[in-house]
This record gives C-alpha cells, sequence and structure tokens, in this order.
C-alpha cells in the first residue's frame, strides 16, 4: 500500500508540474529532427521585403501604385521643386488623371459632280459648287465614269457621249434645250406672248408685209447669239445679214421711278414627255436700266436695253425701302410698289406662268424626238432663266431664254442669297439633295425605297378602283390610275412626281397646270402621257389641297 501512494503521489506531482498559472502544456515529445536555430525580431521583419515571399511581392506592388499615385497629385514641376528643395506652389488634394482619346477618323465615300464648260473652275460656278459641297456632294474629274451629277456650263451633248449614261446618273441639260434657249427659235415662235419677229433673209417679204399693215410700231434688230440690238428704221435694217432677226419693239414699257426693266425667272424642267415644269417662287430677279427711259432716245441703249451694269433694286428709290429697310426680296418689293400705284401686281403673274408653260408645252415634241435616242430619258433635268418685259397695261411679253443663266455675284454681291436659294431649291426638287445619308444616286435598299415612296403615296381614286368595271379591267380610261393597273414606267413617273412634290421647297408646280390655271389649257390636245400626269395630280388634289 505504501509503494503504491508513494506511485500516485509521483504521478499526480508530475502533472503539476506541467501545468503553470492554470494552463495545461503537453511534454514535449522527444524529435530525433535536428534542432532549427530561432529566429530573431530583425530577420521576420525583413522578410516581409524578401521579394522572393508571396508577402513582400504584395508589399512591392502596393508601394509602387501609391508611390506612382502620389507623383500624379503633385502640380506641374513640384517634383523638380522637390528635388531642388523649393516649397510647393501649391498642394493637390485629388489625383488629376488625364484620358487620352483616340480619334478614329472615317472617310465617307459621297456622291460626286463633274463639270464641263470652258471653264469650270471659275467664278462663275462659285455658288454651284458651294451649295454641292453643302449638300454632300463631292466634286471629282471628267476622267472617270463614277460620277453622279454632270453640271454642265456649256451645251455638253455634242462633245461628250451621254447616251450610255447609268440610270441613276443625273445631266442638269435635256438634250435639244436649244429649241427652247435658242434667240431666233424662241423669238420666232408664234405665241401671243412673244412680240412678232423675223428670220433675215429668208422671211424679208413677211417682215414687210408686217410693218406695212402696222404702221408707227417700231423694230430692232438682234443678232442670233450675241447682245448686239438697236431701234432701227426699215431703211436702215440689213436684210442681207444671215445672223440676224428683227423683231417688234415694246414702245411703252412699264417704268418704276422712270426705268424700264425685265425680270428673269428661274425654271426648272424636271420630265419631259410626261412634262413637268417649275417655277422658283422664292424670288425674281429684277434688272433695271441705268438711264431713264425719258426722254426717248434709240441711239442710247442703256434707256431701253438691260447690260451687265443694270441698276439693281436696291438703288431704285420708290423699292429701297421695302427691300433694304423691310427685308423683302426683289418680287415682294415691286408687287407692293404696284399695289402702291392701285394696281393688281397678280396680274402680271399668272400672264408670266402661262406665257413659260405654252412655250415649253410647245417645244416638248421636239425635245421627246431627240430624247428617244438616249438610253434613260429620266437622266435628265432643266433649270434655265426666262426673261420677260411688261407694258405699261401690265401686258407680259417673253423675250428670252437662258440656257445657263448667270449665277455669279460677283458683280453684284447681294445677289449670292438668290442664286444660292435657287440652286438649292433645285437640287433638292431633282434628287440631288436629300436627306437619307447615302454614297451614290443609285437607288437604296427595298426598305429605304419604301419609306421614301410606298404605293399608297402613288393611290387614287380609292372608291372607283374599288368597283366595277375598274375590279374587271384596267382598259376603260378611268381605271388608268388605279394602283393595279399602273405599269413599271407608270409607277415610276408617278414616283418621281411624288417626290418632287413633297421636296419642291420654294418651287412652285405651273405644269400640269394647277387647278386655278386649268382653263389656259386644252386638256385634249395634251399627249397620252401629259393627259396621265395631269389627271393623277388632279386626283391627288380632291384629298390633298397642296396637289392643287
Amino acid at each position: 500500500m505504501t509503494d503504491k501512494r508513494k506511485e500516485v503521489t509521483k504521478k499526480t506531482d508530475d502533472h503539476r508540474s506541467n501545468t503553470e498559472d492554470g494552463i495545461k502544456t503537453r511534454p514535449a515529445k522527444p524529435s530525433t529532427a535536428p534542432m532549427q536555430p530561432k529566429r530573431t525580431v530583425e530577420e521576420d521583419r525583413g522578410s516581409f521585403f524578401d521579394l522572393r515571399t508571396t508577402t513582400g511581392q504584395i508589399l512591392f506592388i502596393t508601394v509602387t501604385v501609391t508611390a506612382v499615385t502620389l507623383v500624379q497629385c503633385l502640380p506641374k514641376d513640384a517634383l523638380k521643386a522637390l528635388l531642388n528643395l523649393q516649397p510647393l506652389a501649391k498642394e493637390c488634394p485629388h489625383p488629376e488623371v488625364q484620358f487620352v482619346e483616340r480619334q478614329i477618323v472615317a472617310h465617307e465615300t459621297r456622291p460626286k459632280y463633274w463639270v464641263f464648260g470652258r471653264n469650270p473652275t471659275g467664278s462663275h460656278l462659285l455658288h454651284v459648287h458651294n451649295v454641292l459641297q453643302r449638300i454632300g456632294v463631292d466634286q471629282t474629274s471628267n476622267e472617270t465614269t463614277d460620277w453622279d451629277l454632270l453640271w454642265a456650263h456649256d451645251y455638253p451633248f455634242r462633245k461628250v457621249n451621254l447616251q450610255r449614261t447609268k440610270r441613276h446618273q443625273l445631266v442638269n441639260h435635256f438634250p435639244g434645250s436649244g429649241y427652247i434657249t435658242n434667240k431666233v427659235d424662241l423669238s420666232t415662235t408664234k405665241l401671243k406672248y412673244i412680240p412678232a419677229a423675223f428670220k433675215l433673209p429668208v422671211e424679208t417679204d413677211q417682215f414687210r408685209e408686217y410693218a406695212a399693215a402696222n404702221g408707227g410700231k417700231q423694230f430692232v434688230q438682234k443678232n442670233n447669239q450675241h447682245r448686239h440690238i438697236q431701234i432701227k428704221d426699215i431703211d436702215e435694217i440689213d436684210f442681207t445679214n444671215n445672223e440676224t432677226f428683227v423683231q417688234e419693239f415694246i414702245d411703252d414699257p412699264l417704268l418704276v421711278d422712270g426705268y424700264k426693266f425685265d425680270i428673269g425667272v428661274y425654271t426648272v424642267i424636271t420630265s419631259i414627255d410626261p412634262l413637268r415644269v417649275y417655277i422658283y417662287k422664292g424670288d425674281i430677279l429684277f434688272r433695271y436700266c441705268p438711264v431713264p427711259y425719258y426722254p426717248f432716245n434709240a441711239s442710247d441703249v442703256d434707256k431701253y436695253i438691260v447690260g451687265d451694269d443694270y441698276l439693281p433694286t436696291w438703288e431704285v428709290p420708290s423699292l429701297k425701302q421695302y427691300y433694304t429697310k423691310h427685308g423683302f426680296g426683289m418680287k415682294d418689293s415691286f408687287d407692293a410698289y404696284i399695289r402702291s400705284t392701285g394696281r393688281d401686281p397678280h396680274t402680271i403673274w399668272e400672264q408670266v406662268e402661262d406665257a413659260i408653260r405654252l412655250l415649253i408645252l410647245k417645244k416638248e415634241s421636239l425635245l421627246a424626238g431627240l430624247l428617244s435616242r438616249y438610253a434613260h430619258k429620266r437622266n435628265f433635268f432643266e433649270m434655265m432663266r426666262f426673261d420677260l418685259v411688261v407694258d405699261n397695261k401690265l401686258r407680259v411679253y417673253l423675250m428670252e431664254a437662258n440656257m445657263s443663266p448667270n449665277l455669279s455675284s460677283a458683280h453684284f454681291k447681294p445677289n449670292r442669297l438668290l442664286y444660292e436659294q435657287v440652286i438649292y431649291n433645285l437640287f433638292q426638287l431633282v434628287g440631288v439633295g436629300s436627306s437619307i445619308r447615302r454614297d451614290s444616286f443609285r437607288k437604296q435598299s427595298p426598305d429605304t425605297e419604301a419609306m421614301l415612296t410606298a404605293l399608297k403615296n402613288l393611290a387614287t381614286a380609292a372608291n372607283q378602283c374599288a368597283e366595277v368595271p375598274c375590279t374587271e379591267s384596267c382598259a376603260p380610261v378611268e381605271c388608268q390610275l388605279c394602283s393595279t393597273c399602273l405599269e413599271e414606267n407608270d409607277r415610276d413617273d408617278l414616283q418621281r412626281a411624288y417626290r418632287e412634290h413633297m421636296n419642291r421647297g420654294d418651287m412652285k408646280r405651273i405644269f400640269p397646270v394647277p387647278k386655278a390655271d386649268q382653263v389656259r389649257v386644252n386638256y385634249e390636245s395634251l399627249s397620252a402621257k401629259n393627259q396621265f400626269m395631269t389627271k393623277w395630280f388632279e386626283e391627288k388634289c380632291k384629298t390633298d389641297q397642296s396637289y392643287c
């Protein structure tokens, strides 16, 4: 018993010896591994910057990023100032982060035009170039066939082969437009708005008969190509000169402040057979003779012939207040003056439109004959300026048509706005200008084309087309406009007419004849295509007054 107690006591003492301050510890097991030397505190700290350890690598990256951020935070030249032990100008509480934006310049392909003429880079075309650039059409040379628009200042058809132009290409003249713009052809056209004229020498006898029957009338001898115009007595006329013609002189002109004037109306033909004609109604070019008409002197042509140095509207005393002070255009200034004299200017403009319309209608068949030689008759449009005079009874006379009218404001700077607005409205009307982004005048995708013009935009006479006989046959005349009866060419013509109407801006359609003027044209005398187009506008007018 005594020995057992001693053994228990010994175990208890051993247990107590392994417990210190109430904390139990396990006796170390004997190990056969070699003893490792103890690490000092300095050695543990040094391991933080050891790049061979994960801790050292993390710490290095953290310190580097912090240092870079602090350097960026410093004001300009701050680091230099610190190194030179100079005081900093200011502190930067927040780091200034600079973003470098990379600009990507993309070259956008745009429609192209080229110019034909004796001086294609001349200042007389400055406003044409300006407008084309503004509406997104770039200039190219005539050495490529990849063009969308040809702007010809001279008549191009004798020197440029345009018979095989591509369907989308546009030319600013019609073949045969000289039938309208040639001075002799126009002046000798039998039309109530054109003063009697006679070719020399072939119509000498007819002239003598007319002069004898109209005693007291005066006549001018005009050159076929140039401006040489002068009043001459019959015995002074050279009847052997086949480069001239004679024409009756309007000897009682309407005057403004004593000055004779002519008016220039910008006119656009967008289609031949069917014919569509527009005039620019935004303004009219007025040119006044620089010398008062009375006392009259036939040898002083500046009294009755408008030259390059004409008197502009803003220098005519009675018109200056309207044009300069109140900002009206030339036409509105003139109209205000005429109304102030107790007369109605509308009388003049009705005749102006009728004169232009009847002349073009008379010449249309000649242009259509030439146009049949070309692959696509829709390649062409024409802008010309008709010059007219007015007598003291407000009767209008058509004197001349200019194929390539002056569009240069070099001589009269205020005319710049008129010319550029005329050109802009022209391009919008014929489809050169467009709000749709494109790289050519070629047709767009089917969805885009339908967005611009759908079949519902062309359809007319809904009730008539939905009933007999139109539901059974397209033969009756009244059924020809039904959408189910339209042929492809007719649909193309109507599509172009619709787009012109939507894009007409300050252009006014004078043919097909607006409803108010239909009495001025004999419908039965029109070609079948012109009757078709006229009827379409009449039907559209029934549901939309803008077509009237």
